[in-house]
C-alpha cells in the first residue's frame, strides 16, 4: 500500500464518525430544533456499544445497543424541549455533560479490554484496484452506511412532501400548525433519528476506529459535527465535504508531525479545532450565512391549548 492509499484510508474512517453524527444532527435542525447534546449522546453510544459487543461477543449487538443508547440520550432531550418547552441551549449543554458522566459509569468495568474490529468488504477484483480499490471496495459496513445517509437525507428533504413538512416545521412553526401538521410529533422524529445517528457514530468510534473503551475517547467529535451543521449550511451534500475537511485536516496534522514537522505538537493537535472556528467565521460572517438557517431553529413551540 503506498502513501497516498494509506493516508486516504485513514481519512475516510476518521471522517465517517463526523458525517454520521453531522447528517443527523442537520435533520434535528432543518426540523427547527437545535440539541447541542450530540456529544453527550456520541460518547453513550461509544460506551454501550462497546459493553454490549463484549458481553454479547456480536459486534452487531453492540451497534444495535449504541444506536438505542443515542435515541434513549435524544429522548431526555425531547421530553425537556418539546413536552416542558425548556431552553434548548441549556438542554443540550446538559444532556452533553450527563452524558460524559454516565458514559465514564458504564465503560468503567471495560477500560483496557479489547474486541477484533468488524470485518471489512472484501471484493476481489475491484479492492484490488490500485490507489482507489482499498478506499472505495474495502471499507467497513459503517462508511457505506454514512454515503447511504447522505443520499436518503438528501432525497427525504428534497424530494419527498414529508421531507418538505418538516422544513417546514424548522422554518415557521406556527404556520405548520396552523396548516394541521403536528409539529411536535415530527420534531420528535427528527431528535429520535440525530439520537440514532449519534449513537451509530459513537458506534463506530469504539467498534471500528479505535476498537477499545477509553473515557472521553469522543474528544469534541459531538462538537466539530455541530460545526460541520453551519458551515455545510444544513444542506446534506455540504456537510459530506464538510466532514470530510475536518477529518482530513486531523489525519494530516497526525502525519505532520510524524514527518517531524517543526511545529509544537500541541498548536498540530489543535489545528482541526482551530480550522472549524476559523470557518465558521468566515461562514456566518459572509453575506447572507445567517439567513441560511431555519427561521425557528432554536425556537420553542407551544402549541394553542
Amino acid at each position: 500500500m503506498t502513501m497516498f492509499e494509506a493516508i486516504l484510508l485513514t481519512i475516510i474512517t476518521a471522517s465517517t464518525p463526523l458525517l454520521i453524527a453531522a447528517i443527523g444532527q442537520l435533520v434535528v435542525e432543518r426540523s427547527g430544533v437545535l440539541n447541542l447534546g450530540m456529544e453527550g449522546m456520541m460518547i453513550m453510544g461509544a460506551a454501550c456499544g462497546f459493553a454490549a459487543a463484549i458481553l454479547s461477543g456480536n459486534s452487531y449487538i453492540g451497534v444495535l445497543a449504541a444506536i438505542a443508547a443515542g435515541m434513549g440520550m435524544s429522548m431526555i432531550f425531547a421530553v425537556l424541549t418539546l413536552g416542558l418547552a425548556a431552553n434548548q441551549v441549556a438542554s443540550g449543554l446538559a444532556l452533553s455533560i450527563f452524558g460524559l458522566g454516565l458514559s465514564g459509569v458504564i465503560g468503567a468495568p471495560f477500560v483496557g479490554a479489547r474486541r477484533d474490529t468488524m470485518a471489512r468488504l472484501d471484493l476481489p477484483v475491484l479492492s484490488d484496484l490500485p490507489v482507489i480499490g482499498k478506499a472505495l471496495f474495502g471499507q467497513d459496513p459503517f462508511v457505506y452506511a454514512s454515503f447511504a445517509l447522505v443520499i436518503g437525507v438528501w432525497w427525504f428533504l428534497t424530494r419527498t412532501k414529508p421531507g418538505l413538512i418538516l422544513r417546514a416545521c424548522g422554518e415557521s412553526h406556527a404556520s405548520a400548525h396552523a396548516l394541521g401538521y403536528p409539529v411536535l410529533k415530527i420534531r420528535l422524529f427528527a431528535i429520535l433519528f440525530g439520537g440514532a445517528c449519534a449513537g451509530l457514530a459513537g458506534a463506530y468510534l469504539s467498534l471500528v476506529y479505535t476498537p477499545f473503551w477509553s473515557p472521553g475517547m469522543t474528544a469534541g467529535r459531538g462538537w466539530i459535527a455541530l460545526a460541520i451543521v453551519v458551515f455545510a449550511s444544513w444542506l446534506p451534500w455540504r456537510a459530506m465535504a464538510g466532514a470530510y475537511l475536518f477529518g482530513g485536516i486531523t489525519i494530516l496534522q497526525l502525519h505532520a508531525q510524524g514527518a517531524g514537522v517543526k511545529i509544537p505538537s500541541q498548536a498540530m493537535a489543535a489545528l482541526p479545532y482551530l480550522v472549524t472556528i476559523i470557518a465558521l467565521v468566515i461562514i456566518m460572517s459572509r453575506r447572507g450565512g445567517q439567513q441560511s438557517a431555519p427561521a425557528s431553529l432554536g425556537v420553542p413551540f407551544v402549541p394553542d391549548r
